[in-house]
């Protein structure tokens, strides 16, 4: 790369700096972490998003965790030795202040490194507020000729290039770092701006030149599935590629390249991780009531494809491990293979882009016929809560077409609603429970839709009227819950099931429906009850419901699947034991087929493995996982936020929609209907 070709990538990366620092003002600003310094370093107002907040929390977090064990080890260092802190690819952090603050400083120093025009415009940025200049005391501004930019009894800001060793070792020999003091490493999202060739040779210098360190590396990881292709895509459209990824794809091969450039220990693990064994329950408990949040399936996956890392050589710094490991694994691993699921589009019209959306409800009114609702998605050119309805016909020559349902009438419109429940009534008509407009607005009241064919009698020209369906009882204000078709005494009822609102987190409710009536009515329910949950699956088995997995109080994904059994006097809760046990999970999708129940996609926090279809045996309650063969879909595809429909004489599952908000790298949703040939799974073969 020439001159120019490096001073262009100096800029997009710069340009990261500016992103990030603003990201952490607004955390500090919000309440996540105490930092008075990160607003008089960063001037101007901005708010991010709870997602973005959550995802700089935990990144502060586990450099926090890092940095203060690494000060606790060398605290007891005989004078006149002091620990050393570099800083590498620092920008406008600022972590200096805030280690001087809680008068950790003491025996200790900080260097910091970046681009020169970085580094001088932090250091003029210091000269000219007192709060930050009482800090650094006495000090000095380096000369625009000098690496040094500035420079005070225990802290020195450099303009290096990283990739230039040889002048960033002179210009630390010469602004007093002591290679033979412990010191800490510490680079937040920066190797992986370097080409591979940089960044190993930078891993092996301090290695071979720093006998007594720890170095600290947090960065992305998991390029090859969904979320991780639009990670790298977001990074190409910045003109900042993250390079290395392909070769040191998990955390597996970062500890093998630290190990083999040196260093005598390594251990990492990713941010769900570190945030279930690392930090206090409450204080995960003070974070999740921070701000109204309903961005689960996108935290738990950004969190999983970031990771801390924490290499080390030298005795002081290897004895004892930064992570170490707990009495019980936090990897809950699926069982190998049993098989592949192909998958294949089956809808390619791309002009009815309303089909491009999550959060949303499918259901099958007959056996040609689907109607999704509501969601977050694609509507006239932009990204919104969509209001349109969409159909899926199957035509004479078996093959999906999809086309948008006009809104007949000037009455009840569609509010917008997502995370919410559809039931087929009949042919024509649809039950709406619950969903949400914001985490803090659910939806108001029940709706009912009901589908009429035009003027030709034409399947593909139908219209939906919208109507307030008259419920007896207490409105439903919840989301992210089940309805699922139960019978009691010959009756069928709607069984609804957990879910969240503004006040609880997490339900436990059991609500029955009668479907005739359309009026809430007690039965009783013997057994233990299950704790709450919302995210989960349901689906109708024996008169009765089948809920497995979902996310649970402290936002941790469970693994239990229920049984609402019917009963001579209502229902009673059975617990179903699966072996081997499921990886937790939520956000899925489920089916009962030839006497399976089959959970399709989902999150799940406890493996590095990508979600395809668990299989449970009903009768002998023994588990598989198949995964999907998806050579001819369109990749990315997100097997989350979905909907899906059971087509049990053609042996299929259809998914429908699905994707998410990739924090900050953009929304995406899966552009086509894709069928899941599940024909392996038939009785008798």
């Amino acid at each position: 790369m020439g001159p120019r070709g490096r001073e262009r990538r100096a800029g997009t990366v710069q340009s990261t700096n500016d992103s990030s620092a603003l990201s952490k003002r607004s955390l500090a600003a919000h309440g996540y972490v105490r930092d008075a310094f990160a607003a008089l370093l960063v001037p101007g107002p901005v708010r991010r998003t709870p997602l973005i907040h959550r995802g700089y929390y935990v990144r502060a977090r586990a450099v926090r965790h890092c940095v203060r064990a690494f000060l606790q080890r060398t605290s007891a260092l005989p004078a006149p030795i002091r620990a050393q802190i570099l800083s590498l690819g620092a920008g406008s952090d600022s972590l200096y202040f805030r280690l001087k603050a809680a008068g950790l400083l003491a025996r200790a120093a900080v260097w910091e490194v970046d681009f020169p025009d970085v580094s001088r415009s932090k250091a003029e940025r210091i000269r000219e507020i007192p709060e930050l200049c009482s800090l650094t005391g006495p000090f000095r501004i380096g000369g625009s000729a000098s690496a040094l930019c500035f420079e005070s009894s225990d802290y020195r800001i450099l303009g290096a290039d990283l990739r230039d060793l040889p002048r960033l070792g002179e210009a630390l020999d010469c602004t007093g770092l002591d290679a033979t003091s412990p010191t800490l490493l510490l680079a937040e999202a920066v190797l992986t701006y370097l080409e591979p060739a940089s960044a190993a040779a930078l891993i092996a210098w301090a290695a071979q030149r720093f006998p007594d360190a720890l170095f600290i590396i947090y960065e992305q990881m998991k390029p090859r599935d969904a979320f991780g292709q639009i990670m790298l895509q977001h990074f190409r459209r910045l003109h900042s590629p993250l390079h290395g990824l392909e070769l040191f794809p998990d955390v597996e091969a970062q500890v093998q390249r630290f190990l083999q450039a040196g260093w005598t220990a390594c251990s990492a693990l990713d941010l769900n991780e570190f945030y279930r064994r690392h930090l206090p329950a409450d204080e995960r408990q003070r974070v999740e009531m921070l701000e109204p949040f309903d961005e689960f399936e996108e935290w738990h996956l950004k969190c999983a494809h970031y990771f801390i890392l924490a290499a080390s050589r030298g005795d002081t710094l290897s004895e004892t491990p930064m992570f170490p490991p707990s009495e019980t694994s936090f990897q809950i691993d699926p069982a190998l293979p049993s098989g592949v699921f192909s998958a294949r589009v089956v809808t390619r019209d791309h002009q009815h882009a309303s089909l491009k959306r999550y959060g949303h409800t499918s259901v099958l009114l007959s056996p040609g016929i689907i109607v999704s609702a509501g969601g977050f998605g694609e509507q006239e050119g932009r990204h919104c809560r969509v209001s349109t309805f969409h159909m899926l016909l199957k035509s004479c020559d078996s093959e999906w077409k999809g086309s948008q349902i006009s809104t007949l009438g000037t009455g009840e419109q569609w509010d917008g609603r997502l995370y919410h429940t559809m039931t087929r009534l009949s042919d024509t008509q649809v039950l709406v429970l619950g969903g949400r407009l914001s985490p803090v607005s659910p939806a108001s009241g029940a709706l009912q839709l009901e589908l009429h064919r035009g003027e030709d009698n034409c399947p593909e020209s139908q219209n939906v009227t919208v109507t307030k369906a008259a419920l007896e009882g207490p409105m439903l204000s919840c989301w992210r819950h089940s309805s699922t078709e139960v019978y009691h005494q010959n009756q069928r009822y709607l069984f609804v099931y957990g879910g969240r609102s503004v006040v609880e987190p997490v339900l436990s409710d059991c609500r029955f429906l009668h479907v005739e009536t359309m009026a809430w009515v007690q039965i009783p329910v013997e057994g233990a009850a299950p704790e709450g949950r919302h995210s989960h699956s349901a689906c109708s088995w024996q008169g009765g419901a089948l809920i497995a997995g979902g996310l649970g109080a402290s936002e941790e994904p469970l693994s239990s699947v229920l049984f609402l059994r019917p009963n001579s006097s209502g229902f009673c809760w059975d617990s179903i034991n699966i072996q081997p046990p499921i990886t937790p999970r939520y956000s899925h999708t489920a089916h009962v087929f030839s006497e399976k129940l089959l959970l399709v996609g989902g999150v799940w926090i406890h493996s590095s493995s990508v979600p395809g279809v668990t299989v449970i045996n009903l009768t002998t309650g023994l588990s598989s996982e198949y995964q999907l063969d998806t050579t001819s879909v369109p990749w990315p595809l997100m097997l989350h936020n979905h909907s899906s429909t059971l087509l049990p004489k053609e042996e299929q599952i259809l998914l429908i929609g699905g994707g998410g908000n990739c924090f900050s790298f953009g929304t995406y949703f899966n552009p086509h209907t894709v069928a899941l040939d599940i024909s392996s799974l038939s009785t008798g073969q």
